[in-house]
Formats: C-alpha cells, structure tokens, sequence
C-alpha cells in the first residue's frame, strides 16, 4: 500500500507519518501492494482532522474523523475503514464482482456480518411542490442538515443540505448532479 500524507495548517512530522503508516497500515493487507491511500491531515483552532480516501475499482472508501488529539482521530478514522471495508467486502461477494485492487487475504478473512441493516421505522408524507429557498426554510424549522422536496420549476425531487463549517450555506442535489 503506498501513502500520500499532506498537512494543511499543520507540519506532518515522522512521528505523525510513521504512527499514520502504522494504524492505516494494518489495513494493507487488504489491499493490493498498489492501492493508494490519500491522508490529509488538517488543523482549524483546537479541531483536529484526519481524512483517508483509498480508490478502489468502481468506489471509493472514504473515512474523516475529527478530535482535539489528532492520534485519537487517527485510531478512530481506521476503525471507521475497518468497518466499511467489512460492508465493501459483503457487497462484492454478493453481486460475485472480481475488483483487482483487494489482496486474496480481504476475501478469505472470516466473513463478519455486524452492520445488518434494519429498518425499524418507515414514514410516508404528502410532498408539496415548493423552490429551493422554501426548503431550506422548512429545514431549517424542522432542525435537519438535509431536506428532500419536489421543486415546483422542475417537477423533479430534489434535496438541499447544510454546508459543513459554512453558516447559511446550502448545498443544492438536483437528479443530474447525482
């Protein structure tokens, strides 16, 4: 597995590289010797994060945890992995794809079937037409970082949601941009 380790607001030292190399390492034996594993690492006041993008055959496997110790974050960014590649892993076997960047040791390891989804509660509403600026408004009332609604111009289902770190900024899911 190689590793590509950048900082913003922050100085990647051997010891940050080393304990990365170590904790996000022990996933490598899933992996292909070529896969690529992209960690950034940044700092905003006392908020430090940590982002893992690994790209695989037709996906992607994304993890971001954020902590005010950054080797905490980085224990925990690998337990989230851990946990998707374990979902990825079920996914592949069922549909029987082939994805060349998974090392023989990902789909012989015992088979761990933890995160079964249940759906617990189903709710069903009446979906007015509204414009984008209604929905926020509604969603905002409501207290959700997200709202799905018809939009009136279009006709079409659309979903707007709350910006990460932006205040009053809204992000706009329309069906081609999906």
């Amino acid at each position: 597995m190689k590793f590509v380790i950048t900082g913003k607001n922050i100085e990647v030292t051997k010891a940050l590289r080393e304990i990365i190399e170590e904790k996000i390492g022990k996933l490598e034996r899933y992996f292909s010797s070529d896969t690529e594993a992209i960690v950034t690492l940044s700092v905003q006041k006392e908020h430090q994060k940590i982002e893992v993008t690994i790209p695989v055959k037709g996906s992607i496997i994304r993890a971001e945890q954020e902590s005010s110790d950054m080797y905490a974050a980085i224990d925990l960014v690998e337990e989230i992995i851990e946990r998707q590649l374990k979902k990825y892993k079920n996914k592949i076997i069922e549909s029987k794809q082939d994805v060349d960047s998974f090392s023989k040791s990902f789909y012989e390891a015992e088979n761990i079937d933890d995160d079964t989804i249940e759906i617990t509660r189903v709710k069903k509403f009446a979906v007015k037409p509204m414009d984008p600026e209604e929905a926020c408004i509604q969603m905002e009332l409501l207290g959700h970082s997200f709202y799905v609604f018809r939009n009136m111009k279009t006709d079409e289902v659309n979903v707007v949601y709350k910006r990460k770190g932006k205040f009053n900024s809204y992000g706009l899911i329309e069906p081609d941009n999906f």
